[in-house]
């Protein structure tokens, strides 16, 4: 079979040999499959062997991060969950005012699907769009904030086309109003420099199989004393804010994956960058291929996330005309694949919804060939000219 090349990188990375020697170690230990909660020998060594994850994870948020701060669970999906539940219902128990959730436009399904079961709880939800160039102005959302709000979410960078929300300034102004804030970093941690105690976020979700580690393992970063409500009792796990034994092979395998991203972070991430600039620069010159966002340089986005438009074409047509040249990319979110749907994201963002039907992502991280980029812009253009 010809070679497949994957430019999908943002729906789910393949492990890195750093997260496949931790799990094989982790494998080979005396104490694997024994339960880091158990009080005997084997319990404690995993428990002791969890710890050190922890507080590797912590460190990659930022020097002032307390491992205790960290809490694991299932992937980005319930990170997020834990966060717009937990932190909805915790501020509202402190303060019952507090009945309002503002979420951005552009969130991923796993925060705006939840919005329904938040109103069945008595919350209200706003929506907050971005401008057209694909993130929230803060005078948009202090616009929508009051009193009663509860918990702002906002992404850290967008999944689809990888544009920067300003999370520090929209963090401040939810602070201002006393709302709780929350964003979701499971396609920008370790692929872009962030400090949580810079950015002044009150909780960060990130997963694991966007960064290289195993798929089904993700992190929440709670700051301490951020009021939350656990969403599920039955153990005493992780401080009890999410209950459940927990998987300490994937974690190692996590913390592999993150401890080999973070040690060159800055380097990887200006080397991908000028990936992706080159490959904006490859592909529109047709003029049927646009930048989502517009002007590319004019926006601050993720290093490996190239979002663009074709004119006269759909999404689907090119992914499979794609596939068959060997190149795997996807339309839009990887989440949403199957719909015939425009994005919702490119919509928020006032993209035509005949231009938005035509929507890719390509997306990679530093372990990208270039030539392999060139040849799929060849590709690409061929498909499209």
């Amino acid at each position: 079979m010809e070679k497949l090349v994957n430019l999908d990188y943002a729906a789910s990375t393949p492990m890195r040999p750093e997260a496949v020697a931790a799990q094989r170690a982790y494998d080979e230990s005396a104490y694997a499959g024994a339960n880091p909660n158990s009080l005997h020998t084997l319990g404690r060594a995993a428990q002791t062997r969890l710890e050190e994850a922890r507080r590797a994870i912590a460190s990659t948020f930022g020097s002032r991060t307390r491992p205790s701060e960290v809490v694991f669970c299932g992937g980005g999906t319930e990170a997020n969950a834990l966060a717009l539940f937990g932190m909805a219902e915790g501020m509202r128990r402190q303060h019952p005012q507090r009945t309002r959730v503002i979420v951005s436009a552009i969130e991923h399904d796993s925060i705006l699907d939840n919005l329904p079961r938040l109103r069945d709880w008595g919350f209200q939800t706003e929506l907050v769009k971005p401008c057209r160039a694909g993130y929230v102005e803060p005078a948009a959302l202090e616009a929508a904030l009051g009193d009663d709000v509860a918990l702002v979410s906002v992404m850290l960078a967008n999944n689809e086309t990888g544009v920067f929300q300003p999370v520090r300034e929209l963090a401040a102004s939810a602070h201002r109003v006393g709302a709780a804030f929350h964003a979701d970093a499971v396609q920008g941690w370790l692929h872009t420099p962030f400090d949580v105690a810079c950015l002044g976020v009150d909780a960060l979700s990130v997963a694991g199989h966007k960064i290289g580690g195993p798929v089904g393992i993700g992190a929440l970063y709670l700051k301490g004393r951020t009021p939350f409500s656990p969403q599920l009792r039955g153990g005493g796990q992780e401080a009890g804010r999410r209950p459940g034994t927990q998987d300490l092979r994937a974690i190692v395998g996590l913390e592999g994956a993150a401890l080999a991203c973070h040690a060159r972070l800055e380097k990887d991430a200006r080397r991908v960058r000028e990936l992706a600039d080159g490959l904006y620069a490859r592909l529109t010159v047709s003029d049927k291929i646009k930048a989502s966002m517009g002007d590319p340089a004019a926006v601050d986005r993720l290093p490996g996330i190239v979002s663009i438009t074709v004119d006269g074409f759909e999404s689907e047509e090119l992914i499979l005309k794609l596939d068959a040249a060997g190149f795997e990319v996807s339309a839009a979110s990887a989440c949403s694949s199957g719909s015939l749907d425009a994005s919702h994201v490119l919509t928020a963002m006032g993209v035509p919804r005949e231009q938005a039907l035509g929507s890719l992502r390509i997306s990679f991280d530093d372990r990208a060939d270039p030539a392999d980029l060139d040849r799929f812009a060849d590709a690409l253009l061929q498909i499209v000219c």
